[in-house]
């Protein structure tokens, strides 16, 4: 059954996604924001029919976290679920961190390429994160919310990869608040995986973190520190034991430097 379902669901996606990115290609003359809101019509349109066909609901806890000013979120990443959920819900329009390349995937990356979000050309090593503050800091001042993954990808429940550094330097050099956000998407959609199995995701915002007078790394440490603490309260089946921080280098060249974000 869960089989068949993925499959619809699938289907529907698939089916949509095409002709609603000509839509918003077509809109292109629009302002940035009505662009923006058409594509969260889908993206929306793919939460609840994920809810409809797979039995895939979900909670928030901590939404009075979330600042009434400019912020950065830096969330967990285990599905392509929070992806859709975030711009669809998130009270603010939102621009992700993603590499320049995904412009070139039809339909979905030229209707992002419109949205003017935030684009690296990582082959360009130290000035990539420079493109990331230029760009970053339009959008905070226009209004828009920043998203970066932090893990820089998907990962596996109860897996943890090393945390980049990007959001927390970008943070830091703009003097902006971040916002970690845990999520147990991977539980019920898999990373990579076709089969989705029903059940509920929880979205856990914590409270803002300061950049005043702290560096990058001690940004970027207790953003890592609070997201893993919760993992294990949402998942504590996947995890051994209570999490115990790692130390993380700063980069040291052009080329790791581009790879931090």
């Amino acid at each position: 059954m869960n089989y068949l379902r993925s499959a619809i669901y699938l289907l529907a996606l698939t089916a949509t996604v095409i002709p609603w990115a000509l839509v918003v290609l077509a809109a292109y003359v629009t302002p940035v924001p009505t662009r923006y809101r058409l594509c969260t019509m889908w993206t929306r349109f793919a939460i609840a029919t994920a809810r409809r066909i797979c039995g895939i609901s979900w909670r928030v806890e901590g939404w009075e976290n979330l600042p009434d000013g400019p912020a950065i979120l830096l969330p967990k990443h285990q599905s392509t679920w929070e992806t859709f959920w975030l711009p669809s819900y998130v009270p603010r329009k939102l621009t992700f961190v993603y590499k320049r390349e995904l412009h070139l995937v039809p339909f979905f990356g030229w209707a992002m390429a419109s949205l003017h979000m935030i684009n690296i050309d990582r082959s360009r090593g130290q000035d990539a994160f420079e493109q990331v503050v230029r760009q970053g800091t339009d959008h905070l001042r226009d209004g828009w919310w920043i998203v970066i993954f932090p893990e820089g990808t998907r990962t596996p429940p109860g897996s943890t990869r090393r945390y980049k550094t990007g959001g927390a330097r970008l943070a830091v050099r703009t003097g902006t608040p971040v916002v970690p956000i845990a999520v147990n998407s991977g539980e019920v959609w898999p990373r990579r995986a076709f089969l989705k199995v029903p059940g509920e995701i929880t979205i856990c915002i914590g409270k803002p973190i300061s950049t005043e007078g702290r560096t990058a790394d001690q940004v970027g440490s207790l953003v890592e520190s609070w997201i893993e603490t919760q993992m294990r309260r949402l998942a504590p089946h996947r995890y051994s034991g209570p999490y115990v921080g790692a130390n993380r280098a700063e980069p040291k060249n052009r080329d790791s430097s581009a790879r931090a974000i």
